[in-house]
């Protein structure tokens, strides 16, 4: 007989908590619609060990309500960055309990909330970069990717940028993450330019960027063919293994890649690199005679073939392919450019010596000699910058360069006209 009242005892012990927390999550609804949002979450975190055993209609409200809370904190710039990852994983906490139970009441507004804290956290990704705070950027566009797989680029964008906060460890993951998505990230990026702030915006697809412009929001609408990023993302895995002295696992990577993505030139050219970097130059020719077996009229892939052998100090084939891939495409801007500074690069050691000379007879001679090969130097790249600066006036690098060269070989007359240009 005293059991069956232990069991009553204990079945009103959790009624009562059920009441409990259903008046709790009342006094924080109500605490939040008078502004008193500290309190709200004071209410929240009182009742939070409860929620666990509760029915799935006072779960959902309870994180409904807990995401509302926190995201108010955000607005109100307390602990902004915390906040809206805890009111991001409230809103998702609901969607997953209204998803199990099939009765979605809170969901499409959780879902809304999410797409507003997702694009707040790029925007404040955004800024931490331009500021150098690559690893709190790197963590938001994290953050933002978790609150929307399917928009992969956001994952890609937080590895990169965990490059450049010198994460190596954090940035393998991520690129493993990648890998395993199979991710490419080649496509269309659609632009226009707003009238408001003059600058060029982009948009997710052409359907919304085409009604920006008849809305008459944006003008000069222009379509750009993405690349695949995946010889990037292979190549960085590569650099961060080989780093780590896993120099066969790297060399794997890039092999599993190339088998799933055989017609990704850009991963040749980065297992070309790997194999330039360990110094197995065998294996690097042949790879890169294989990429232009394949394409031999691709006017990128031969200026990634330059840009491979410049960095590999062979300045012949590096001039070679920056002059083929001109003759394939002679408006190729940056094969003029790099032209141009690979043969400037052996100005720098003419200088070096020429300051050693002291003034006798034979430095003075020396001196002569070299003066005259820095001449021919700076005659040779005036070609390409000359014709750089014709297809790209707006670039302050390239006249300066080439006010520069005029400059040096004392031609006043060009320097003058280019000066009137700037």
């Amino acid at each position: 007989m005293k059991s069956k009242y232990v069991v009553l005892a204990s079945a009103l012990l959790i009624s009562v908590a059920t009441f409990a927390q259903k008046d709790q999550i009342k006094a924080a609804e109500k605490a939040l619609k008078k502004g008193e949002v500290q309190e709200a979450a004071t209410i929240l975190k009182d009742v939070e060990y409860l929620i666990t055993n509760a029915v799935d209609t006072e779960k959902a409200q309870y994180f409904f309500v807990k995401g509302n809370t926190f995201l108010e904190l955000a607005n109100k710039k307390i602990d902004t960055d915390k906040n809206l990852s805890i009111a991001a994983a409230a809103y998702n906490d609901l969607i997953e309990v209204e998803n199990e139970s099939g009765k979605a009441k809170f969901s499409a507004q959780a879902a809304s909330s999410i797409t507003d804290i997702k694009f707040r956290l790029i925007n404040a990704a955004i800024a931490d970069s331009k500021v150098d705070k690559h690893s709190e950027s790197a963590k938001k566009l994290y953050d933002a990717y978790l609150l929307d797989k399917k928009d992969t680029i956001n994952l890609y964008y937080a590895a990169s940028t965990y490059v450049n906060a010198k994460e190596y460890d954090k940035a393998l993951d991520l690129y493993q993450t990648l890998k395993k998505l199979n991710y490419s990230g080649k496509g269309k990026g659609f632009y226009a330019i707003s009238k408001l702030t003059n600058a060029e915006d982009f948009f997710n697809n052409e359907k919304e960027r085409d009604l920006a412009v008849k809305l008459g929001t944006h003008e000069k609408p222009r379509t750009e063919v993405i690349a695949s990023k995946r010889g990037e993302i292979y190549k960085n895995m590569a650099l961060i293994l080989v780093e780590n002295g896993k120099t066969a696992e790297a060399k794997k990577a890039i092999s599993e890649a190339r088998l799933a993505n055989p017609d990704d030139t850009s991963l040749v050219l980065t297992e070309a690199n790997l194999y330039l970097e360990t110094k197995d130059f065998e294996t690097y020719k042949k790879l890169i005679g294989e990429v232009l077996a394949k394409n031999p009229n691709d006017a990128d892939l031969t200026f990634n073939l330059g840009v491979i052998s410049g960095n590999a100090g062979n300045k012949v084939d590096a001039e070679k392919y920056y002059l083929k891939a001109i003759e394939i495409k002679p408006d190729y801007i940056n094969a003029y450019i790099n032209l141009a500074a690979l043969k400037l690069e052996g100005e720098s050691v003419i200088i070096e010596e020429m300051n050693k000379l002291g003034t006798s007879t034979k430095d003075m001679k020396r001196y002569d000699e070299l003066k005259t090969k820095r001449d021919n130097i700076f005659k040779s790249v005036i070609p390409s910058l000359k014709k750089a600066y014709e297809l790209d006036p707006a670039n302050k690098d390239v006249a300066k360069t080439l006010l520069n060269v005029y400059s040096a070989l004392e031609m006043t007359a060009e320097s003058k006209a280019l000066k009137a240009k700037m």
